[in-house]
Order: C-alpha cells, then sequence, then structure tokens
C-alpha cells in the first residue's frame, strides 16, 4: 500500500507519552505506538524504530505524518528519542508495562505510592531503600536495579547515536549488534560497522565519521576505503583488481594521496583483510572473503572435472545425426562443437552474452541425446575482469 506525506508538514517534531505500544519488532526494532501527543486531543499513531520501549515513556519524534488507505494517518517518525517518565500516572504505567521481570501493575503501584516521582532517584541512588516497599526482597530489589541501569544505557546509546545523524532505524541496528559496547565500537573504529551491519555501508560509516571529526587521511578511514574500493569494483563483475588499478581507485574514491593509501594497502595485507594474488601474469589484490570464495569454487570444479566420466564412451559423430532427426532441425557447426564437447567432458560451461545461441544450445541439444549421455550445461555469461 502506497502512502502519501502531507505536503504542508515536510518535518515536525512531535512530543508525547507513549499510552500502549501496538506492535514492536523485536529483531529491527520497528514499533508501532498510540502515543497522548502534546497539543492533540486524541491519540495518534506513531511507527518508527526503537531500540526499547514501553508504555509511560515520554517520546520526541522527528519526521512526517503519512496517509495510507490501510493505517489512514500516522506520523512516521525519521528519530526516535525516549525518556523515563517523569509525573507519578506515566511512572507506574512504565514500571507496570513489563520491562521489570516480576514487576506488574499490583508492584508498580507500590513503589508509587511510597517514593512518589522519585521512584527513579531512589532505585539509581539509594536501591537499598526498595525493601522498605511491602513484597521487595533483595531478589526483586537486584532484578529493578539492573532492568534500570540496562534502560538507562539504551537510552545513552541511543542519544550518542542520535547526536552524531544516525537514523533510529539504524541505531537499532547498531545496538542490536554491539549492545552496551556500541558507544565504544564507533569511537575505536567506527568502520566496523560497514563490515558489520548489512545495510550500512562505507559511505553511511564515512559520513558519521565526519560529524565525528575523523579526518579524510586518517588511517583507519583508509584502511576500510580500501576494502571499498574493492567492494565497488565486485560491485561491476571483477573479482579482484591490479595493484595499478585499485591504488588510483582508492585514490579517486577517498580523495587521499598515493603514498597514504600505498600505506593503507600493505597494513590491510598485514593483517589478512585483503590477500594478494597472481591472476594469469598480473599481481591482483582480493577481498579476504571473496579470494576464499574463488579458491574454493576451482577447487569443486578440479574435482568435478577429474577422473573418468560417468556414462560409457558416447560417438559423437552418431548422436548428432541422431538428435537432428529428433529435433527436427540442423545444428550450427558451434553447437554441433558444443555437443561434442559436452559428451567428451564430465564438466562444461558454456559462456557468451545473454543471447538465444546459448539457451538453444541447451534447451535443444542436450536434453535430446540418448538417456545415457544426461550432460548438465549451465550457461553462465562472464560479466567485467571474469571474462578475461
Amino acid at each position: 500500500m502506497t502512502e502519501r506525506q502531507t505536503p504542508w508538514q515536510e518535518s515536525e517534531v512531535l512530543a508525547g507519552i507513549v499510552e500502549r505500544v501496538t506492535f514492536r519488532n523485536a529483531e529491527n526494532g520497528f514499533a508501532v505506538l498510540r502515543v497522548k501527543a502534546r497539543g492533540r486531543r486524541d491519540l495518534v499513531t506513531v511507527v518508527g524504530h526503537a531500540a526499547a520501549i514501553s508504555a509511560g515513556e515520554w517520546i520526541t519524534a522527528t519526521g512526517a505524518w503519512v496517509n495510507s488507505r490501510a493505517h489512514r494517518q500516522q506520523f512516521k517518525a525519521r528519530f526516535l528519542k525516549t525518556s523515563a517518565p517523569t509525573t507519578a500516572e506515566g511512572i507506574a504505567r512504565y514500571l507496570a508495562s513489563g520491562m521489570i521481570r516480576g514487576i506488574g501493575p499490583v508492584y508498580a503501584r507500590k513503589l508509587v505510592r511510597g517514593f512518589g516521582e522519585q521512584v527513579f532517584d531512589v532505585i539509581e541512588g539509594a536501591p537499598e531503600r526498595l525493601r522498605e516497599v511491602d513484597g521487595i526482597g533483595e531478589v526483586r530489589a537486584r532484578r529493578i536495579v539492573n532492568a534500570w541501569a540496562e534502560q538507562k544505557a539504551i537510552r545513552e546509546i541511543m542519544v550518542f547515536l542520535h547526536s552524531h545523524g544516525v537514523g533510529t532505524a539504524r541505531a537499532v541496528r547498531i545496538f542490536k549488534t554491539y549492545g552496551a559496547g556500541a558507544i565504544q565500537v564507533m569511537s575505536e573504529n567506527l568502520y566496523r560497522l560497514a563490515r558489520d551491519i548489512r545495510g550500512i555501508g562505507f559511505k553511511t560509516a564515512d559520513a558519521i565519521a565526519a560529524r565525528l571529526g575523523i579526518e579524510k587521511t586518517a588511517m583507519i578511514r583508509l584502511r576500510a576505503g580500501i576494502g571499498y574500493a574493492l567492494s565497488e569494483a565486485m560491485d561491476e563483475g571483477n573479482c579482484s583488481l591490479p595493484f595499478s588499478e585499485l591504488v588510483p581507485l582508492a585514490e579517486r574514491l577517498l580523495e587521499a594521496p598515493e603514498a597514504l593509501v600505498r600505506s593503507a594497502l600493505e597494513l590491510e595485507l598485514g593483517d589478512g583483510a585483503v590477500i594478494a594474488d597472481r591472476v594469469g601474469e598480473v599481481d591482483c589484490v582480493f577481498l579476504a572473503g571473496l579470494w576464499r570464495a574463488e579458491r574454493g569454487i576451482a577447487e569443486r570444479v578440479r574435482a568435478i572435472a577429474s577422473g573418468a566420466s560417468p556414462w560409457p564412451a558416447i560417438d559423437a559423430e552418431k548422436a548428432i545425426p541422431w538428435v537432428e532427426r529428433r529435433i527436427g532441425m540442423r545444428l550450427a557447426e558451434g553447437q554441433r562443437a558444443a555437443v561434442r564437447l559436452a559428451l567428451s567432458t564430465k564438466l562444461l560451461v558454456i559462456t557468451g552474452g545473454p543471447g538465444w545461441a546459448r539457451r538453444r544450445s541447451r534447451g535443444r541439444s542436450s536434453p535430446s541425446l540418448p538417456p545415457r549421455a544426461c550432460v548438465s550445461c549451465w550457461p553462465r555469461p562472464p560479466v567485467g575482469r571474469r571474462s578475461e
């Protein structure tokens, strides 16, 4: 169902208290919330991503109103910031939401009755006082303290990510990947995001790095950029790049001098992040994972192709006329050559550009051979450097 953004509300800030979490996907943090928004009489629907959210929390959402036939008007948040509730009613709803195992509506009311709006101050600053509440012993008090600390850490991480321009959806993926160590990871090597998290590429990580003040000539950036350059080449069908092409490409993409790019490449080679190998007579560089995949495929192909064929010898000069009579068509010389090769070889790859001839060789000739000559062919048009 298509959505239409309301034209007069390109970007807006909406704030209010979460009345109900209608839906939340634990994997990616996508949530549908019913919110009592400031300045609005009726509850509004807010959709967005949140690492953790509960009824009673105060949210500040930045986004736009959208309309759809299925869900009518709703506020689609790009940034979604949560804050602990400050009113007694909000605190009671928050504690009763299930965010602390073993604390339901009954104990939530007891805590609010005992400490009022200072409940969170007591949890954080004087946790031993929790046992003043009837029914809360050492174990339950420890659960409350641990759960509050975890929720506070999540909020701090999300605030850190938002402050550096990371949208909520990406922020949730970062938190899900690194947990409480997200800030440390981003402080030590922000470019790990491009390697570890699907959907966050080098350009996204680089934009965040720029906001954090990382220079374009920083070695941590240039090293990550070597992998980025090889990935760009891979998108064009190249499994590797010659040294002579990789360095200029990285220079252009990273806007960095050749000497620094070469230093970064040496460091990446030393760490095994990229692999140097020869393709024919050319010295090339591979991404480590792609190099291993290439070797694995080559070894598998060699194993399949070695040894005797699993079918008895077939006389191609007799089989080809038999095929032609079956299909009522005379094969071209190239097709005849393909059939001869298929009958004498365990493994056959028919290459060429996308077109009629390869399909014709596969679809007409091979299936029409005698049963004992069942040969599987997988035509694949070569792309990029692989075609060489």
